[in-house]
């Protein structure tokens, strides 16, 4: 059975869904994360958030001014939406979209918010920083690159996603809190701040995590 809201037909037909052209290979990366995948995480959203119809020609670059995209990935790890502060921390410092960011950081976002949950230690983008640098291998998607000569802080982060790319669904911004700021192109060149900036470091990178 299909639970989710359906948007209005004039509503789409006003904010269409457009390409970026920022996916070179896309037949291989169009949507596959359909209506009856979006019902079993749908709870991770508020009840009145509204979420676009499955189609597969979508592709995860597609803009617009009334729909955002996510990727599946955190929501089938353990994160509700909205994220909470430490992981939104990250995205606002960096500039990039969610959709950008790789399995892996996802991992290591959510392991941080469980230490900073259950043990009650006072974590941030600073320490994140001292631990890993924010690298992309050259798709404006982005992962978490340990410093020279350490090995991963969080352990199995970089276990392989069998077809992370193409799962992905978009939400009315309007329809959920701060979904009108999001992001509504994908970033292509990194955002540095500070203080305890996380430096974006672009490098030749073939993992495919």
């Amino acid at each position: 059975m299909l639970l989710r809201n359906s948007p209005h037909k004039d509503h789409e037909k006003s904010s269409p869904l457009k390409s970026q052209g920022i996916i070179k290979d896309s037949p291989t990366e169009r949507c596959c994360f359909t209506d009856a995948h979006v019902d079993r995480i749908r709870h991770c959203f508020p009840a009145n958030a509204v979420f676009k119809s499955f189609t597969s020609t979508a592709l995860s670059d597609f803009v617009s001014d009334a729909w955002v995209v996510f990727p599946a990935t955190p929501f089938t790890i353990g994160y509700s939406y909205p994220f909470p502060a430490f992981t939104q921390s990250f995205f606002s410092l960096t500039g990039i979209s969610y959709i950008q960011a790789m399995p892996m950081i996802w991992r290591v976002l959510y392991t941080f918010e469980r230490i900073i949950e259950h043990e009650g230690i006072d974590l941030g983008m600073a320490e994140l920083a001292e631990l890993y640098d924010l690298t992309t291998f050259g798709s404006h998607r982005y992962l978490l690159k340990r410093k020279a000569g350490e090995d991963h802080p969080v352990l199995k982060v970089t276990k392989n996603d069998t077809n992370w790319k193409r799962r992905f669904f978009f939400v009315r911004r309007d329809t959920i809190p701060n979904g009108e700021d999001l992001p509504k192109e994908w970033a292509t060149h990194g955002r540095i701040e500070d203080p305890g900036r996380i430096i974006i470091r672009l490098v030749s990178y073939d993992e495919d995590h």
